[in-house]
Formats: structure tokens, C-alpha cells, sequence
């Protein structure tokens, strides 16, 4: 790296999952090649690389789940698993010519802006750089949590988290603690209960769960939608508007999911005879307050005998002995975090030293807020994918972060008119104006509503993650940069002419 310590380019893109992906693709074709994508670990795939436990897949339809630019003509399943979305990533890569852009292995340290020079600062763990622009897609699933439970350093077993999956424990006939309830315990649940001895669920909030209508897609569907590719694009569409249709019952009228819950109470009667059972895993709040997961083989793997369910978060561990909340305990050989990510607290944004020194997470104590999902006031030329409130509850991400591509588009597009060495701040007014639209359209909302605490909210009951409405508004409302929103900021006059003059002698 000793040729690369003091490199410069225009763009660094920060995680190559499919923010970072998209938006090297988004560049390469708005004619931007002096850009680098810095990825920590070694392949490309983010969360898709990092979820490798069994029974992973997408709850997302997969021709949804894929980018607009770069149709897969060849899924293989309605809902594919997490081998075929990350071998997906993997083709992008290739097709789109990425590699040579990719510094793998480099994860960022810190990232400070330059004041001086109207650039930012980077450090990484193979060496330093510097960029006029970052794009921050390191995804709010990318950094698990578990929680802080007296007593697990002693716990002699193997225990990690399920986005860290431990492939070299073999859990066959092993007894077994599931902890959490969320979309990837739904998943693992069902793969390994056939295989452990006995599999006990600490069940904090109980999920409501509906069937998930999966099937083989056929490969005379396949050869259409490679021979006649607006096949593909026809499914898609159809896809993406029954959800939008489905958007204004989660956002402004949540009484209308009453239906859909009745299908979710039919769902489980059918799978699950107990009664006792049944009441543990009945939910006390309304649909959609928290994430809606799809699984049509969770709910009987929780009626075979040979699982437990503890109806109480995991409270404290003595040796191998696992205590609920409620003081029931259970002896297990190995636990399973199904516990989430830090996604309010993103650990990237005690990395980013913006204009005033601050961090980001310092800024953001408060709550996260970005202008239109993407920029921070007191950041400048800093933006990131997935940022605040662009979330959905319904629908497929790939939608909202090509909208926020297009932004970026833009961003560039007005930089190169300003011309020379210049920078775009968010105003805090902007910031505010649009922070405020949105939580104040977030008050009727499910989310808001529905009687639940969920990963959607912050540390102060604030919901910083979920955009409160249709991926149709939210492409409108980032189609292009609004100056008024942003202070330029202009390099001194002595910066500008040692880059003039640097500009002279490479010519």
C-alpha cells in the first residue's frame, strides 16, 4: 500500500453490498471512473455474505429483490435463498467491470474532513487515502448486536450470533438455545430443529407470522424471461404495485390490518393443536408494528417435542444453565443470537469527524436525521444509502436505494456545474424541515401505533429507520439535488491554485 498512502480520488464508496454495488454501477455510468469501493472483509456481498446460517433466503419476491439496471432472467426460486442473492451480487460485479475498484480487506477506521482542501481524510486498514466525496453504504444490518447477559463469558459452549454463523459447529444432537424472534430465527428454527436433541426458544415478543407462498420457478418461466426480457420486467412491476397498494394500511389506516391478522391467527391454528402454545406465540399488539415474517414451516417446527418455548428474553447465564426473565432455566450445549443489528447506532458513525469535529454518532445522539435519507448537516460531500427513515416495512430495499442512486447521480452532476474545488453541506434548516415532514407523517403509522417496541425505533422511542410511505414518493422526493437546501462551500484561493497548479503538470 506505500504507492496508495496519500491517494486521492473523487469518489470512495464505502461496503460493497448492494448500496456499494449500486452506486459503483451509478457512477460508471453517469462517466465517473476515479472512484474506489472500500470493503472490510474479502468478497463482496455485505449482509448477503455475512447471513450464511442455514435456512437464510430473502423474504422479498426475488425479481424484486434485484437491481433495475441488471434483470436475473435465471432465479430459481420465488424467494431465493442467500447463496443465489449473493452469487447475484457476485455476476454484478463482474458484468459491470467493479473489481478493479474494489479495495477488499479495507476496512475504514476513521474518516475526517479536510476543511482546508474540501475533501475528506481516510484511514484504513491498508493504508490511507483521501476523496472529495464519500458514499457510506455500510447497511444498517451489517453489525450484529448481542446483548449484554450476565454470565455468558462463563458459558462453556459454542455461542455466536446468527450473522457470524459458526460453520464449524456442528449442532447435530446438541441441545440447543434460540435467542430472539426475529426474521433469521424464523429461518433457523426450522432448519435445525430436525437435527438438535432439543431446541428451546427464548421468546422475548412473539412475531406474527404468515405463510410464505414459495415455489420453484420453472424453467420454462426462466426461458421467457430470458428471451423476452419485458417478461421479467412485467413481473416485476406487478410486484412492486401490489405493495405499493399495500403501503397506506401500514401508514395511515392501520385499523385495515385487522384481516390480515385473522390470516395470521388461522395461520398458526392450523400448524400449532396446543392452546397453551398457541397463547405464547399470539401476539399483543397490531400487524405490521414490527416486521411481518413470512415462514410456512416455523410454526410447526415450534409443535414438535422436541422444542421449548420460553415465553421470556434470556436473562442471565449460570455455566450452562441459560435463565429467563421469568426464572425458568434450561441446560443447553450451545446458544444462537438471533438478536439483530445496530442499526440506530450505527458503529460507522463513530468513524465519520465531520466540519465541526464532531463525530456523526455525536450529532446523532439525539436521533439519527439526514436530508432526504442521504445527507447530514455539518458533513459536507458526505452521503449515505439506507441512511435515516429510508426503510420499508413492506417492500423491497433494492427500490429505495436506486432512488437514492439517482440522488447521487444528481449530487455529482452538480458538482461538476459549480465547478472547481467545491462542496455541498446539508443546512440544518433543510435537515430539520424535512426531518419534521417526516416524523409528523410517522404519527399515524403502524409503526408508531401498533402497541410494539421494534428495531424501527431509537433509544428515545423515535423512529429514525422507516419511511412512512410509498417507494413512488420517495423516488419523486430524491429525483435531484435541491441547491437551496445546501451551503456551497468553496476552497481558499491558495488551495485552488496548488491544485491548478498540480492540474498544469500533470497535463
Amino acid at each position: 500500500m506505500g504507492e496508495r498512502e496519500h491517494e486521492h480520488v473523487r469518489v470512495a464508496v464505502v461496503g460493497s453490498g448492494f448500496g456499494g454495488l449500486g452506486a459503483a454501477v451509478r457512477l460508471r455510468r453517469e462517466g465517473v471512473t476515479d472512484f474506489v469501493v472500500l470493503e472490510r472483509a474479502s468478497s463482496v456481498g455485505g449482509t448477503w455474505r455475512d447471513n450464511s446460517y442455514p435456512g437464510c433466503r430473502c423474504d422479498v419476491p426475488s425479481h424484486l429483490y434485484s437491481f433495475s439496471f441488471a434483470p436475473n432472467p435465471d432465479w430459481p426460486r420465488a424467494f431465493s435463498g442467500q447463496e443465489h442473492i449473493r452469487a447475484y451480487l457476485e455476476h454484478v460485479t463482474d458484468v459491470f467491470r467493479l473489481r478493479p475498484h474494489i479495495r477488499f480487506d479495507s476496512e475504514v477506521k476513521r474518516m475526517s474532513w479536510n476543511a482546508e482542501r474540501l475533501c475528506w481524510d481516510i484511514e484504513t486498514s491498508s493504508g490511507s487515502l483521501s476523496a472529495d466525496l464519500v458514499v457510506s453504504a455500510t447497511g444498517p444490518l451489517s453489525d450484529p448486536k448481542i446483548p449484554d447477559i450476565p454470565g455468558l463469558d462463563s458459558f462453556p459452549g459454542e455461542a455466536f450470533h446468527s450473522a457470524r454463523w459458526d460453520h464449524d459447529c456442528d449442532l447435530r444432537g446438541k441441545r440447543v438455545a434460540m435467542v430472539g424472534t426475529g426474521a433469521s430465527a424464523a429461518q433457523i428454527v426450522p432448519a435445525i430443529q430436525p437435527e438438535v436433541s432439543h431446541l428451546t426458544l427464548f421468546q422475548r415478543t412473539p412475531p406474527w407470522v404468515m405463510p410464505r407462498v414459495d415455489r420453484n420457478i420453472s424453467d420454462a418461466e426462466r426461458w421467457l424471461h430470458r428471451q423476452l426480457p419485458f417478461t421479467s420486467q412485467l413481473r416485476r412491476g406487478l410486484l412492486w404495485g401490489i405493495r405499493e397498494l399495500q403501503v397506506q394500511a401500514f401508514t395511515k389506516h392501520p385499523k385495515q390490518l385487522g384481516l390480515v391478522e385473522e390470516l395470521a391467527r388461522r395461520n398458526m391454528a392450523r400448524s400449532v393443536k396446543d392452546p397453551a402454545l398457541r397463547a405464547k406465540l399470539t401476539p399483543d399488539y397490531r400487524i405490521g408494528c414490527k416486521r411481518i415474517l413470512l415462514s410456512s414451516d416455523y410454526y410447526p417446527a415450534l409443535a414438535q417435542p422436541n422444542v421449548d418455548v420460553v415465553a421470556s428474553g434470556l436473562a442471565e447465564v449460570r455455566g450452562s444453565t441459560l435463565v429467563a426473565a421469568d426464572g425458568s432455566e434450561a441446560e443447553v450445549d450451545a446458544i444462537v443470537f438471533g438478536t439483530g443489528f445496530h442499526v440506530t447506532d450505527m458503529p460507522i458513525a463513530e468513524r465519520v469527524v465531520g466540519a465541526d469535529g464532531r463525530t456523526l454518532a455525536e450529532t446523532w445522539k439525539g436521533g439519527m436525521e439526514a436530508l432526504r435519507g442521504a445527507s447530514a448537516a455539518g458533513f459536507p460531500n458526505w452521503m449515505t444509502i439506507i441512511g435515516p427513515n429510508t426503510g420499508l416495512g413492506n417492500s423491497s430495499m433494492i427500490l429505495m436505494i436506486e432512488s437514492q442512486l439517482n440522488y447521487l447521480a444528481d449530487y455529482v452532476r452538480q458538482l461538476d456545474v459549480l465547478g472547481g474545488r467545491v462542496a455541498l453541506d446539508a443546512r440544518p434548516d433543510a435537515v430539520r424541515s424535512w426531518n419534521h415532514r417526516v416524523q409528523e407523517r410517522m404519527k399515524r403509522t403502524v409503526w408508531n401505533t401498533g402497541g410494539c417496541t421494534s428495531w424501527y425505533l431509537d433509544a428515545s422511542g423515535r423512529n429514525t429507520t422507516i419511511w412512512p410511505g410509498t417507494t413512488g414518493e420517495f423516488r419523486r422526493a430524491t429525483r435531484r439535488i435541491d441547491l437551496a437546501e445546501y451551503d456551497v462551500l468553496r476552497a481558499p484561493a491558495a488551495v485552488k491554485g496548488i491544485a491548478q497548479e498540480k492540474a498544469g503538470v500533470e497535463a
